[in-house]
């Protein structure tokens, strides 16, 4: 008898635990989503970065999860449109940077339309570009957007002006755009801090053309450097603005990176003195492969590492699951919920990640990498090397990984979907026509 009311002692216990932690767990938690623009995984601190400091971003990985195998498409336009839609480029169309301003409010759905009616209010702050009209065409309630990409200072022609809510503002002189949208951020925080909001949040940072930040000294050599330090900084402000508001635990904050670092900068991005293979725009491991941080006090494990395979389709049905909102009706959505995880549960992590640019793409699992031309990949040295594996390999392990590899490409039927044709490289048309007037002028 002692020990039957020893056990029920112990189930009482167990269910007052789980009651206690599910109430513990907010209904509707506040999201930010920060999007860093051309910033790889070897340009981080607590990745190992060996040229650049991160100390704001490598606390938010303290006080959360670091993913090592976060993956999204290697160009920004394809990238957002995945991350916004949950949907594979082959569906949407969005497979290259001109294609994505195709992508209408009528074909597809995004997360603020989804998020709107289970009782969130929504801001998009930051780079648009990519997209067509206005970010309320698409179901945001607020916005704060600029033209192109790489914006800072009104000395650049692109930025003499922004878009704020539909009216068009100068950048005075002195202003420093990344700042305004710290504000505009801090601001819509403080308004709305009674009800459950969502925060796109696209940054400036690092994407070119790089100039001196507020911080840089006047002899400063190494203006790059100093915008890594930035962007450090306003996450830094920006969480300090959170316990402020009083919503740290109120909060998920998501850090991810919109694609590799760029090509000319790869050199310096190394990790325990080796450079990653790949950069942005290409289909290499370091084009795709990206920082991505998850921090929600009180819920995320602090100090995880975890090795899940992310692919950026997969923010979609969390944020949605989460918000306890529903997913839109009649429509393929490609992403895996990762709401499991981030309350630092096992869930059901992906086997495989599948990744698209233009016409060319591939599946990646641990281990093994297959692409549309059916080569296999050897990716046990990944990110920092792939080793084609020779067509009539007799090693067991590389032919049950192209078995494996090439039944989910079959599933999935990119050749089938939406065909791509755009430029080859995935790049706007008019960037490669300029380069190539470039080669040829005398």
């Amino acid at each position: 008898m002692k020990s039957l009311h020893s056990g029920l002692a112990v189930i009482g216990l167990s269910i007052f635990s789980a009651a206690a932690l599910a109430a513990a767990v907010p209904a509707k938690p506040n999201i930010i989503f920060i999007l860093a623009d051309d910033y790889g995984v070897g340009e981080v601190g607590c990745y190992g970065s060996d040229n650049y400091k991160t100390p704001n971003i490598d606390r938010l990985a303290r006080e959360g999860m670091r993913y090592t195998h976060a993956y999204t498409i290697s160009l920004c336009g394809p990238s957002r449109a995945m991350i916004l839609t949950g949907r594979y480029g082959f569906r949407t169309g969005g497979s290259n940077q001109d294609a994505v301003g195709e992508i209408s409010p009528q074909k597809e759905t995004l997360i603020p339309s989804v998020l709107k009616p289970a009782g969130y209010v929504t801001t998009m702050i930051g780079k648009w570009s990519q997209f067509s009209l206005q970010p309320s065409d698409f179901g945001f309630d607020e916005y704060l957007r600029y033209a192109g990409s790489g914006a800072y200072w009104n000395t650049q022609e692109k930025v003499k002006t922004y878009v704020v809510n539909g009216e068009k503002r100068p950048l005075r002189d002195k202003e420093y755009l990344p700042d305004l949208m710290h504000r505009h951020l801090v601001d819509f925080m403080t308004r709305h801090r009674d009800r459950p909001f969502f925060a796109y949040y696209s940054l400036s940072h690092v994407h070119g053309e790089i100039l001196p930040t507020p911080d840089s000294a006047p002899d400063s050599k190494d203006h790059y450097t100093d915008n890594v330090r930035y962007m450090d900084k306003l996450v830094g402000q920006l969480m300090a603005e959170l316990d402020r508001l009083k919503l740290r635990e109120k909060t998920l904050v998501v850090f991810l990176g919109d694609n590799g670092t760029t090509g000319g900068r790869l050199d310096r991005a190394t990790i325990g003195g080796r450079l990653v293979v790949g950069a942005k725009g290409s289909m290499l491991e370091g084009g795709s492969l990206v920082p991505m941080i998850v921090s929600w006090r009180g819920v995320t494990p602090a100090g995880r590492v975890s090795a899940d395979f992310i692919d950026s389709s997969d923010f979609f049905p969390t944020f949605a699951e989460l918000a306890g909102a529903k997913l839109p009706a009649n429509t393929v959505i490609d992403g895996h919920s990762l709401a499991a995880q981030f309350r630092g549960e096992k869930g059901r992590p992906r086997e495989w990640v599948f990744n698209q640019l233009a016409k060319m793409w591939w599946v990646r699992s641990d281990g093994w990498k297959l692409n549309q031309s059916g080569e296999l990949y050897d990716m046990s040295d990944a990110p920092f090397a792939e080793k084609l594996v020779v067509a009539d390999t007799r090693d067991p392990a590389a032919i049950t990984a192209r078995q494996r590899l090439q039944a989910a490409l079959d599933r999935l039927n990119p050749a089938g979907g939406i065909p791509d044709t755009g430029d080859p490289s995935g790049r706007h048309a008019s960037n490669i026509v300029k380069k190539e007037k470039k080669k040829k002028a005398p």
